[in-house]
C-alpha cells in the first residue's frame, strides 16, 4: 500500500493563513503567521501571502457587489457605488488577476 502524499507543515500553515484572511475568519491566521515566523519563513514571503489573500478577498466583494447591484438594478440614478469594473470583468476575462504590487494569485 503506498502512501499518500503529505504536505509540508509549512505549506500546510501559509494555505491555512491564506484561507482565514480570504474567509474573514475572526482569528485571521495570526495562529499561523506567529508559527510561520518561528519556523524561520521570510517576512517577504508571509507579506506575499498575506497580499495575495487579501486580494483574493477583495476581488469577490467586489465581483459579489457588482453582480447583487446588477440582480437588484441598482446604480442607474448613481445612488449605490459601483465596484470597479475591472474585477466584475475579470470572471469573464481569466481565472485571476494580478495583486497591486504584480503577485499572481494562480
Amino acid at each position: 500500500m503506498s502512501e499518500e502524499p503529505v504536505l509540508h507543515k509549512t505549506i500546510v500553515s501559509m494555505v491555512s493563513l491564506a484561507a482565514n484572511i480570504a474567509a474573514k475568519h475572526p482569528k485571521n491566521g495570526l495562529c499561523q503567521l506567529e508559527r510561520l515566523r518561528e519556523w524561520g519563513i521570510p517576512e517577504s514571503q508571509l507579506e506575499a501571502v498575506v497580499e495575495i489573500a487579501r486580494h483574493i478577498r477583495d476581488e469577490a466583494a467586489e465581483i459579489m457587489d457588482a453582480q447583487f447591484n446588477q440582480k437588484a438594478a441598482f446604480g442607474t440614478a448613481g445612488e449605490v457605488k459601483q465596484p470597479e469594473k475591472k474585477a466584475a470583468e475579470t470572471t469573464q476575462e481569466s481565472c485571476c488577476t494580478p495583486t497591486a504590487s504584480g503577485q499572481s494569485c494562480c
